[in-house]
């Protein structure tokens, strides 16, 4: 009863005021079964226009002609490319750049990462630098490199300001830490986000969390929404399931998702 109050006086808070508010997107493992075409399609469907792109649908290494002409799909539908990610990151600065190369060229402002060696976040503090290009570092669950966000916070410590974080809302649950209160002390850090939700009461699947719709698992969505509202961050959440039977066909999840993210954040009234 207290949650649901608190989540009826948050709706109404939120309505009433009218600051700068996170966008809606998408990441395209969500549509992990459908061509770049289709995901494009599929997105401008359920009216979202920004799309982080892993590299099924938009590879760093394609071809220029095959680049050119995924850019130009993408402008005929007016969807952005916002970001890539999760990317592969090399301890050879050159092959690194080529992913800051073609961020460049698609214009791309955020690159997701999760390198698995430390010493390769000098090559990347490097090329941040000199492409003025921002990484974020993508959380998975208990157990990954970056699962605990005490070691992401001393590694963001150490580098460049334009190094941050991409947090995965869904697996910062699933390890165990409250959402909300990991946004709120990684400050002015966080560059992106995976609107994504897990349940962790699975009988069926002790210590394995199950990916579910947006607002139905363990994740404090209202304590997030809280603390975005509180610092007006206006960056993208980008819907996504772990979840293949959601993916087998996205349009529930995506719909529900979107619907729950608005009744928070209603879209802007079009005169």
């Amino acid at each position: 009863m207290k949650n649901a109050l608190r989540f009826l006086l948050l709706i109404s808070a939120f309505a009433a005021t009218a600051t700068a508010a996170p966008q809606l997107g998408i990441q395209s493992w969500t549509c992990r079964n459908m061509s770049f075409e289709e995901t494009v399609l599929f997105a401008e469907k359920h009216g979202i226009t920004q799309i982080e792109f892993y590299r099924a649908h938009l590879d760093p290494n394609g071809t220029e002609a095959e680049t050119a002409r995924k850019l130009a799909f993408l402008k005929e539908h007016g969807v952005t490319a916002y970001s890539i990610g999760v990317s592969g990151t090399s301890l050879n600065k050159e092959e690194n750049r080529k992913l800051f190369e073609f961020a460049q060229r698609c214009g791309i402002k955020v690159i997701v990462v999760e390198p698995g060696d430390p010493l390769i976040w000098d090559n990347l503090e490097e090329l941040v630098r000199e492409y003025d290009i921002k990484l974020a570092v993508h959380n998975h669950g208990t157990g990954t490199t970056y699962g605990n966000p005490s070691v992401v916070k001393h590694i963001l410590a150490e580098r460049d300001p334009r190094i941050g974080v991409c947090l995965d809302i869904g697996w910062v649950t699933a390890a165990g830490f409250d959402a909300a209160t990991v946004l709120k002390n990684y400050g002015d850090r966080v560059f992106d986000m995976h609107l994504k939700d897990k349940r962790l009461d699975q009988e069926e699947r002790p210590g394995r969390p199950m990916g579910t719709h947006i607002g139905l698992g363990n994740s404090n969505y209202v304590g997030v929404f809280e603390a975005l509202r509180a610092s007006d961050w206006s960056g993208v959440m980008a819907l996504e399931t772990d979840n293949p039977d959601f993916a087998a066909d996205p349009t529930e999840f995506v719909t529900r998702g979107k619907a729950y993210f608005e009744s928070f954040f209603p879209p802007a009234t079009k005169n």
